[in-house]
């Protein structure tokens, strides 16, 4: 058992954070020992998968949602799943923005190093569009879609 300050820590989560999540009954089956609340290993895992859910995107009261078809069982199965489904989903859309705008980052390292060792930017230039180093190229096309 360990208490929410040392939960606090773990995470790296305010306390008021665990008390909200508490309060929104996230963590249905706590237990409190003279009112204080005391995480087994079940809100360890149950935090997890919260934070989790909040980093894909899903909001509090979703991610309420989807605790509560936990407590339903078997038959929420199908929910669940397509739940997930949704957030991989966006997850993988925000990772190809991610993708593009990292590719663009590289692009742009690569072009300010050229410029430096150059002395100027005709040396790049020469190179633009297709004669760059091939992972600079992929990295040139990727963010110039």
């Amino acid at each position: 058992m360990y208490t929410i300050g040392q939960v606090s820590e773990m995470f790296n989560l305010p306390v008021s954070t665990l008390r909200y999540y508490d309060k929104e009954g996230l963590f249905p089956f706590m237990q409190r020992t003279s009112g204080i609340r005391q995480f087994s290993d079940t809100e360890i895992a149950a935090l997890k998968l919260i934070e989790c859910l909040k980093k894909s995107g899903l909001e509090i009261r979703n991610i309420k949602q989807f605790m509560e078809w936990c407590q339903e069982g078997s038959r929420t199965y199908e929910l669940r799943k397509q739940l997930f489904e949704r957030q991989k989903a966006a997850v993988e859309k925000e990772m190809e923005k991610m993708q593009e705008t990292l590719d663009m980052l590289t692009f742009k390292c690569f072009y300010y190093e050229q410029a430096i060792k150059d002395g100027n930017e005709d040396g790049i230039h020469s190179m633009l569009p297709d004669k760059l180093p091939a992972d600079i190229q992929t990295a040139y096309d990727n963010s110039h879609k």
